[in-house]
C-alpha cells in the first residue's frame, strides 16, 4: 500500500517539475522576445535622432549667410550675347580672362610678396595690397583681369598664396569707332551704358541672377548700325575735330525710311577696351545726351510749319526790309537783303526776319503745337539709354516765338533734330532705333505729321539752298544732295557767347526721294584757314559731304551723273 503511494508521488511529482520547465523555458522563451524588440526600437530611435540633429543643422546652415572668405566664389561671371552690327560684324563679344587672388593665411611674408607683385603690376597700392594680405582672410581679390603676359609673369614670381580664377570680360574688336552706341560693362560684365545697358534691362540681368544666362543659348544681339559707315562718320568728325580745333563734332547717318540709325559718333570719345578716360568731362555722346540750341538748322522746320498750317505757300512773302523789335529787343538778319523776301529766299538767304514773320503767321500756339508734333521738344524715345530732355520757356510768349523761329530759345538734341528733319523729308515721323528694323515694321509705329505738300515743298528747297545758298559745300556730284546750314552762337554760362558757335548742318539725298539723312555737328570750331569765317558750311557742311562721298555707294545708293553739278532741283508744282 505504502509502495502504491511512494510510487504514486513520484509519478506526480515528476509531472510536476516537466510542467514547471515547460512553464520555465516558455517564460525565457517570451523574456527573450521582448529584450530583442526593446533592442530594435532603441537603435531606430538613435538611427533617428542622429538624422534629426544632421537634418536641423542642414536647415540652419540653409538660412545662414555663406562665409566666402575661405575661397573665390563660386559664381562665375555673368555671360552676355554678342553684338554685331547689320552685316554679322562683331562689335562685342566675351573672352576669357584671369584674375589674380590671394590666401593670405598661407602668406607667409607679406612685405616679400608685394615687392615681388609690384615688378609686374608696378600700378598696386602698396598700402592697401597690405592691409589685404595681413587680414588674416581666407580669400582676397588682388588684380582682375589680367592679360595672359601678366598672368604668366606673375606665375613665374612662384609666390606661396597667390592663385588665378578665370572669368569673362567684354572684348570690343571697332575700340572707339562705335563706343557710345555700343557702351560698357563694369568689372562683373553688367552692362552700365549705351546697348549693353539695354540689354540687361531688356531681361538679360534676370537670366544672370537666376543662373540662366548661358553662353551656347544667347543669340547675338543685331544693332542697325553698319560698321563701314560707322568708321567713316567717326573718322571724318575726328579729322573735323583737329581741323577745326574744334571743343567737339558729331554726326549721325539716319535711314529716312525705316528710322534705323546706320551710324552716329561723337568726338572726343574713348576706348571701351580701356575706358578709363570715359567719365572725363569732355567725353560726352553730343549726338543724343547734348542739349543745344541749333540755330538756322531750325528753319526748316519753320517753314514746313508756315507750309503746313496752308496760312503760306511758295508764293507768300514776308517783310525783312527792317529788324523786328520786340521791347527792347531788336531781331536782325545775319547778311540781310532789307526788303521783302518770298517764303524760298527767307529759307535761302537763311533770314531770321522772315522766319520770325513765318511763326508770327502761324501764332504762338500753332508754333509749340508744331514742334512737339515732330517730337522736337519731348524726350526722345529709343533703346539708347542716353538721351537728354529737350527744354523749352514754360510760357511761350511772342519773343520766344519769334527767336525759337531761327533756333534760339530751346535746346533739343542733335538726334532728335535729325529724325525732325527726316519727317519733312517723308511725312511721317519714326522715332529712331539702334536696331535692325524693315520698312514695313518702320510704318506700322510711324505717324503722319505733315502733308505731302509740304514733303514736296521742303524737299524743293532743300535743293534750292543746294544749288544756290549754303548748302552747297555738301553737294557730292551724282548724289543729289540737299540741306540746311545752322550757325548759333554758343551759350556759355547763360550767356550768348559772340567768339564761340554751335553749328550744325542737314542733308538728304536723293532729293527726289530721300533715302538717307545726314546730320553733323561742330561744337566751338575756328576757321581752318586765315580769312575763312567759323560758319557751319565751312565745317559741319565739309564733313557732311565727305560721309555722303564716302558712303553713299556702301549704302546702296546709286549716283546720276545725268546733271551737271551733281544735284538735282526738284520741281515744285
Amino acid at each position: 500500500m505504502i509502495g502504491k503511494l511512494l510510487k504514486r508521488f513520484a509519478t506526480a511529482r515528476r509531472a510536476r517539475t516537466g510542467e514547471d520547465r515547460s512553464i520555465v523555458v516558455e517564460g525565457a522563451r517570451k523574456a527573450t522576445g521582448g529584450k530583442g524588440k526593446a533592442r530594435i526600437v532603441m537603435t531606430m530611435a538613435v538611427f533617428f535622432g542622429i538624422f534629426s540633429t544632421i537634418s536641423g543643422r542642414l536647415v540652419y546652415l540653409g538660412f545662414q549667410t555663406p562665409d566666402l572668405s575661405g575661397g573665390p566664389q563660386s559664381r562665375v561671371t555673368a555671360s552676355r550675347p554678342d553684338i554685331v552690327d547689320r552685316n554679322g560684324e562683331v562689335l562685342a563679344t566675351d573672352i576669357k580672362t584671369a584674375s589674380l587672388f590671394a590666401e593670405p593665411r598661407r602668406i607667409v611674408d607679406a612685405d616679400e610678396a608685394i615687392e615681388k607683385l609690384s615688378t609686374v603690376l608696378p600700378e598696386i597700392d602698396y598700402e592697401q595690397t597690405y592691409h589685404k594680405l595681413k587680414s588674416g582672410a581666407g580669400f582676397v581679390w588682388l588684380q582682375r583681369q589680367l592679360t595672359p603676359k601678366q598672368q604668366a609673369d606673375i606665375m613665374q614670381l612662384g609666390i606661396p598664396g597667390f592663385g588665378f580664377r578665370t572669368e569673362k570680360r567684354r572684348f570690343y574688336p571697332s575700340g572707339e569707332t562705335s563706343s557710345y552706341i555700343v557702351g560698357l560693362t563694369n568689372i562683373d560684365n553688367q552692362g552700365i551704358s549705351g546697348m549693353e545697358k539695354y540689354i540687361d534691362e531688356q531681361g538679360l540681368s534676370d537670366l544672370q541672377a537666376s543662373g540662366l544666362a548661358v553662353a551656347k543659348d544667347l543669340k547675338p544681339v543685331k544693332l542697325s548700325i553698319d560698321l563701314r559707315v560707322q568708321h567713316v562718320v567717326r573718322d571724318e568728325i575726328a579729322a573735323g575735330l583737329e581741323r577745326y580745333r574744334a571743343m567737339g563734332a558729331g554726326a549721325v547717318v539716319l535711314n529716312v525710311k525705316t528710322g534705323e540709325v546706320v551710324a552716329m559718333a561723337s568726338v572726343p570719345d574713348f576706348d571701351p577696351n580701356n575706358p578709363y578716360n570715359a567719365q572725363d568731362k569732355d567725353r560726352l555722346n553730343r549726338m543724343s545726351a547734348g542739349l543745344y540750341e541749333m540755330g538756322s538748322t531750325f528753319k526748316s522746320f519753320t517753314s514746313a510749319m508756315a507750309l503746313d498750317s496752308g496760312k503760306a505757300t511758295m508764293s507768300s512773302r514776308f517783310d525783312a526790309s527792317h529788324p523786328i523789335r520786340v521791347g527792347h529787343q531788336a531781331i536782325h538778319d545775319f547778311h540781310g537783303k532789307n526788303r521783302v523776301l518770298s517764303l524760298p529766299e527767307v529759307f535761302l538767304y537763311s533770314s531770321n526776319i522772315g522766319s520770325a514773320r513765318e511763326a508770327e503767321l502761324v501764332g504762338i500756339e500753332g508754333h509749340r503745337e508744331f514742334l512737339h508734333r515732330l517730337g522736337i521738344l519731348d524726350r526722345m524715345q529709343t533703346e539708347l539709354p542716353e538721351v537728354a530732355r529737350p527744354t523749352e520757356p514754360k510760357v511761350w510768349k511772342q519773343v520766344n516765338s519769334f527767336t525759337i523761329a531761327f533756333g534760339h530759345g530751346v535746346s533739343t538734341t542733335p538726334l532728335q533734330a535729325a529724325v525732325g528733319c527726316a519727317a519733312l523729308m517723308q511725312g511721317y515721323l519714326i522715332q529712331p532705333t539702334f536696331l535692325v528694323r524693315s520698312q514695313e515694321e518702320a510704318m506700322a509705329v510711324a505717324k503722319k505729321v505733315v502733308s505731302e505738300k509740304t514733303v514736296e515743298g521742303m524737299r524743293y528747297l532743300y535743293s534750292l539752298n543746294a544749288e544756290k545758298g549754303s548748302a552747297r559745300n555738301a553737294r557730292v556730284p551724282g548724289y543729289r544732295v540737299g540741306g540746311k546750314t545752322g550757325t548759333a552762337e554758343k551759350v556759355i554760362n547763360g550767356r550768348y557767347s559772340k567768339d564761340l558757335n554751335f553749328n550744325t548742318f542737314v542733308a538728304a539725298f536723293p532729293m527726289d526721294d530721300p533715302q538717307y539723312l545726314v546730320f553733323t555737328i561742330a561744337d566751338a570750331p575756328h576757321p581752318e584757314k586765315p580769312g575763312m569765317t567759323d560758319v557751319a558750311a565751312n565745317n559741319a557742311g565739309v564733313m557732311a559731304g565727305n560721309i555722303i562721298r564716302r558712303t553713299a555707294a556702301m549704302l546702296g545708293v546709286k549716283p546720276d551723273f545725268s546733271h551737271e553739278n551733281g544735284a538735282t532741283l526738284v520741281s515744285y508744282q
